[in-house]
Order: C-alpha cells, then sequence, then structure tokens
C-alpha cells in the first residue's frame, strides 16, 4: 500500500449565507494514496469540488485539518499556499482555459517558464498523444484536443497531484474516453495521485477507488466492491 499523500481529520467547511449556514463537508476523514486514482461521484452541491479546491490550496477550511504529506495545508497562510500550488498541484477544469492567440506548444511554455523542475512541453504534448498538434491553435483544435493540452499544460511541472474538476464534463462521451484515457496514461507513466471530480457514473470502472459524496460526507468502495455489487443488480 502507498504511503497517504493526503490526510483529512474532521474536515469541515461552512459557508455564510446571511443567518444560513451551509455545511459542504461534514467533519471528513479521508486518506488519500500516493498514486492513486480516485473518482468522485455525486450530485452537485454535495461537496466534491469544495474538498478539492481545499486539497488544492484554493479554499479554506472551517475546521478540521489537512495534511499533504506531513505538510499542514490547513494551517498555511495566502503565501505559502500558492506556493504549495505552484510546486505540488495540477489542475485541469471543465473549461480548457487555453490563450486563445497561442500555439499548444506555447499554452504549455507558459507553465514550464515558471516551474521549478518542468518536463519539455514537447514531451508533456507527446504524453497526451498530442505530439502531431503542438503548432495548432486552439481554434484548429477539437474540445477533446483542447482539453489534453490542457492536461498537457497541468503536468509540464510534474505536479505530485492532478486535480480534475469536470474534465470531460463539455465533451460528448467519446471523446470524453479519451481525455480519461490521458489522464490514465499519466497516472501510469509519471505516479501522479490523480482525483477526478464527475457526474458521469460509468468513469468509476477505470479508478482505484471511488468516493460517493452525499451532503458533505462519504463512503468508500472499492473497485473489487463494485464488481461484486453490478454483478450481484445483473441476476
Amino acid at each position: 500500500m502507498n504511503q497517504s499523500i493526503f490526510t483529512a481529520q474532521a474536515l469541515t467547511k461552512i459557508y455564510a449565507s446571511g443567518e444560513v449556514e451551509v455545511r459542504a463537508l461534514r467533519e471528513l476523514d479521508l486518506d488519500i494514496a500516493a498514486g492513486e486514482v480516485v473518482v468522485l461521484l455525486g450530485p452537485s452541491g454535495s461537496g466534491k469540488s469544495t474538498l478539492l479546491n481545499i486539497m488544492g490550496g484554493l479554499d479554506r477550511a472551517s475546521s478540521g485539518r489537512l495534511y499533504f504529506n506531513d505538510l499542514e495545508l490547513t494551517s498555511l497562510g495566502d503565501r505559502d499556499l500558492t506556493t504549495y500550488r505552484r510546486q505540488h498541484i495540477g489542475f485541469v477544469f471543465q473549461f480548457y482555459n487555453l490563450m486563445p492567440s497561442l500555439t499548444a506548444y506555447e499554452n504549455v511554455a507558459l507553465v514550464t517558464e515558471i516551474a521549478e523542475h518542468p518536463m519539455r512541453p514537447e514531451e508533456a504534448l507527446a504524453l497526451v498523444g498530442l505530439e502531431a498538434r503542438m503548432d495548432h491553435f486552439p481554434s484548429q483544435l477539437s474540445g477533446g484536443e483542447q482539453q489534453r493540452v490542457a492536461i498537457a499544460r497541468a503536468i509540464a511541472k510534474r505536479p505530485e497531484v492532478l486535480l480534475c474538476d469536470e474534465p470531460t464534463g463539455a465533451l460528448d462521451s467519446k471523446t470524453g474516453i479519451l481525455v480519461i484515457e490521458a489522464l490514465l496514461s499519466v497516472n501510469a507513466q509519471l505516479g501522479t495521485t490523480t482525483l477526478i471530480i464527475t457526474h458521469n457514473a460509468s468513469i468509476q470502472t477505470v479508478a482505484d477507488r471511488v468516493l460517493f459524496f452525499a451532503d458533505g460526507q462519504i463512503s468508500r468502495i472499492q473497485k473489487n466492491e463494485m464488481r461484486r455489487a453490478a454483478a450481484a443488480l445483473s441476476w
């Protein structure tokens, strides 16, 4: 079993709107092992994105603790969180956020210029199968290709963690499969811990583990347990 890269202890997030409080996370305990592919499933508002944002240093917990290896993220200030994001985390969102005036190569190079130990842009693009498209602009690429450029940009700084928020949400199912295959390839070749938020239950079959979210809480289901449950339902 790989060492835990994330450990959450009673992690809680409360959003206040006037006199109303919304508990996005409810005393969440969780361990994520280094190198895992973890899929987060659940309806909108169940706490998936909140957890991902706190793990990525984009948001803060209201209480509880979150550790990245031995670093307590919940104790860091803004400057240290920025350093943490830059050095350790790659983000992939539903919308690609590519610079339209830059080629695929140049979009990836934006990240490599500020990273400490980056890979070459062409190397990152080759990992997602786009070495032949590196001189094309976003308008010359399909939606799936643009998302793979976004993945290449995220992995070019060699992050230990890749956080993906609905990476196939704007794509058709066939193209979405290519994007998921690119994420799995990155995990296999680089050992990057990968968390994927999705509403698409079919993606769960590629995960090492699935976390089902409801009302700010989760239940853990291992892949072999999912298969047994599916077999039982088929009868």
